[in-house]
């Protein structure tokens, strides 16, 4: 599943909602897709949306989401990012009437810059490649991790065996 989050800013944030819409609806995303489109006034038509959820109901999506797309917030990613994730973040601009400035794009390339996991995802236009950016990136995390337990316990059978052959 992607799960989509765009916070609870006032302003709407349609060009996000409206391009994975468009990518659904041309069978260029094929996963289940759930949005939380907060004040935007498109209303998607191919895929699951809300305005609005409780923070159990963002806690379980960001659980299940195998990819998710959030906006520049940095208690949204960063939640994200808790839970051993790579969020894909496309921060609200100014240019756009998203927000008031643009903070949100300033915060996240010095995130980025400070070396945090995340896909900076500036023009919607970039969103699909930014999402199998994400897949791959998430297979790769999951192999490392296996091959990274796998050595401990491979070097710890080993040390095992040189610790009994010697006693021999």
């Amino acid at each position: 599943m992607i799960f989509v989050t765009v916070g609870t800013h006032e302003q709407p944030f349609n060009r996000l909602i409206q391009k994975i819409d468009e990518l659904v609806r041309d069978g260029e995303i094929e996963d289940d897709v759930f949005m939380q489109i907060g004040y935007s006034t498109y209303e998607p038509k191919y895929t699951k949306w809300e305005k609005f959820i409780g923070y159990e109901t963002m806690e379980r999506c960001m659980n299940e989401a195998s990819t998710i797309i959030t906006h520049g917030g940095p208690s949204t990613y960063m939640q994200v990012l808790q839970l051993g994730k790579i969020p894909i973040v496309v921060p609200r601009q100014m240019k756009f009437d998203e927000h008031i400035n643009d903070h949100q794009l300033w915060v996240s390339k010095q995130v980025v810059k400070k070396g945090y996991s995340l896909i900076l995802c500036e023009d919607v236009e970039d969103i699909l490649e930014n999402i199998i950016s994400s897949k791959i990136s998430d297979t790769l995390q999951k192999n490392v991790n296996h091959n990274t337990e796998f050595i401990k316990l491979f070097s710890a059978e080993i040390y095992q065996l040189f610790i009994k052959s010697e006693k021999i």
